[in-house]
C-alpha cells in the first residue's frame, strides 16, 4: 500500500485527525467537508468533491456515515454532501470505508456497485472503541456522583466488548464489580475474572445496592419495574446505542437519574479514536492484499 492515496470526506474531529495521522505516515491524502471548521484542520481542503476523490485508492466517510441517509454526516461543512453523489463519483477500484452505514446506504451503495465497509462492524475496531467508551462512562460517573468508585458498587450489565473493559477498569480504581449476564459460560469468565456474576433472573436483588448502574445491552432491560427498585441516589449511565436499555422517560417521573451517553469515544478522546480508526483502516486494506 505504498503508493495508495486516501480522500476523507466528512466527519467529526476524529476524521480530521484520522487524515493527519494518515498523511503523517507519507501517504497522499486528500479532504473534503471541513470548510466551515473553527480549528486549523492540518491539510488544505480540496475545492469540490470531485477533485478530492479524483485519483485515490480508499475514500473513508464519517463514524456514523449518517444521520439521515441522505447527506454525508459533516458537522464541519457549510453546505450538504448527498450520499448519492459521493457514490456517483466514486470510481469502480476506489473502496468506500465509514461507520455505522445504515441498511439504506448499503443499498444506495450496491445501486451505484460501490464497494463498501462499515468500519464499525470489524471486530477489532469494536474493541478498541470499547477502550474510550469505557473511560468516557467512568469520567460520567466521577463527575455526578458524590461519592468515590472505590468501594462503590457497581453493577454493570452486559459482557460483550465495553461491559468486559468497563469491569477491568473499575476492578482497577478498587470498585465492588458486578456484572450481569445471560450465558453460563460468560457467568464463569465474570467469576474467573475477580467480578461478582449476576444472573438476569437474580439481578433484582443486586440492583438496589447499587451506587451505579451502567448498561451495555441495547434492549430496553431497566424498564419500570426494575426502575422502582432504584435507590434515589443511584446513578444509571446507558452506554448502548439505540433504542438503548433504559425507560427515560419512568426513570424521570421515578426521580431516578439516568444518562444516555452515546458515542463517548469521538467526544472524551477523538485522538485515540482517530488513532484505532487508522489501525483498522490499514487492517482492511491489509486484508486485501493492496
Amino acid at each position: 500500500m505504498g503508493n495508495s492515496k486516501f480522500t476523507v470526506i466528512g466527519g467529526d474531529i476524529r476524521s480530521i485527525k484520522l487524515a493527519n495521522l494518515i498523511a503523517q505516515d507519507g501517504y497522499k491524502v486528500n479532504i473534503y467537508g471541513f470548510n466551515n471548521a473553527s480549528f486549523d484542520t492540518g491539510l488544505p481542503e480540496s475545492p469540490d468533491m470531485t477533485t478530492a476523490m479524483t485519483g485515490s485508492d480508499f475514500v473513508i466517510g464519517p463514524l456514523p456515515c449518517s444521520n439521515d441517509n441522505e447527506t454525508i454526516n459533516a458537522p464541519f461543512h457549510k453546505g450538504k454532501i448527498y450520499i448519492n453523489e459521493v457514490f456517483q463519483t466514486i470510481a469502480k477500484n476506489q473502496l468506500f470505508i465509514a461507520g455505522r452505514i445504515s441498511g439504506k446506504v448499503k443499498h444506495l451503495a450496491e445501486i451505484y456497485n460501490v464497494q463498501s465497509t462499515d468500519i464499525l462492524e470489524r471486530e477489532d475496531m469494536a474493541i478498541l472503541n470499547a477502550i474510550p467508551t469505557a473511560e468516557g462512562a467512568i469520567q460520567i460517573a466521577m463527575e455526578e456522583l458524590p461519592i468515590t468508585l472505590h468501594e462503590s458498587n457497581c453493577v454493570v450489565l452486559g459482557f460483550g466488548r465495553i461491559g468486559k473493559t468497563l469491569a477491568k477498569m473499575l476492578q482497577g480504581l478498587g470498585a465492588n464489580v458486578f456484572v450481569e449476564a445471560r450465558k453460563y459460560s460468560d457467568l464463569a469468565w465474570i467469576k474467573s475474572y475477580g467480578f461478582k456474576p449476576v444472573l438476569l433472573s437474580d439481578l433484582d436483588s443486586f440492583i438496589p445496592q447499587a451506587d451505579v448502574i451502567f448498561n451495555t445491552i441495547p434492549f430496553v432491560l431497566l424498564d419500570e419495574t426494575k426502575l422502582k427498585l432504584v435507590d434515589k441516589e443511584c446513578l444509571i449511565i446507558d452506554l448502548a446505542s439505540k433504542p438503548g436499555g433504559v425507560d427515560f422517560e419512568k426513570a424521570k417521573a421515578i426521580g431516578v437519574k439516568a444518562i444516555w451517553a452515546l458515542s463517548l469515544p469521538g467526544k472524551v478522546a477523538p485522538v485515540t479514536a482517530a488513532k484505532f480508526i487508522k489501525e483498522t483502516v490499514f487492517n482492511i486494506i491489509g486484508e486485501l492484499g493492496v
